[in-house]
């Protein structure tokens, strides 16, 4: 997918769609103790692309979809150990809202795990999640902490 197709339009991309869709579902595994494969079955069954009480939702990428949520899970240690790296100290992971939590660590597995994505893209993608849920402070702080952790990861892509 071309760095144009992925940018915020009137109408979200496919890939887009699926990172909403996957903090969708780490949130929904956080406040009912799912498991990831339960979550993205139930999603891909019942919601991605689905006409729900009358409304069709737009179809997601699911091929990335389920990357995400099943990636971010099986590498949670390892998300979680970057996230808490640069959080300032009077900060900790399990203190921030669950939406917000949820965002941070599928957003770092893409940048871990998905080289196919570009890191400022991905970064932008996450903060504009973010503002879906926030009206408030919090798009920025996503925006800072994927930066850094996306400028230790991927320096290459800041030069």
């Amino acid at each position: 997918m071309s760095k144009k197709s992925e940018k915020r339009g009137d109408k979200h991309s496919r890939r887009t769609l699926a990172r909403l869709n996957a903090v969708q579902a780490f949130y929904q595994m956080g406040i009912e103790d799912q498991s990831a494969n339960s979550v993205v079955e139930e999603f891909l069954v019942h919601r991605l692309g689905a006409e729900i009480d009358d409304v069709q939702f737009e179809d997601s990428d699911k091929a990335l979809f389920k990357d995400l949520v099943l990636g971010a899970k099986e590498r949670l240690e390892e998300i979680d150990a970057q996230i808490e790296a640069v959080l300032d100290k009077d900060r900790t992971l399990s203190r921030l809202e669950l939406v917000l939590q949820a965002t941070l660590r599928v957003a770092v597995y893409e940048l871990l795990a998905r080289i196919d994505s570009n890191a400022k893209i991905v970064i932008t993608e996450y903060v504009g999640i973010s503002k879906t849920f926030f009206t408030g402070n919090e798009p920025s702080f996503v925006n800072g902490v994927l930066d850094r952790i996306a400028r230790t990861i991927r320096p290459s892509e800041f030069d």
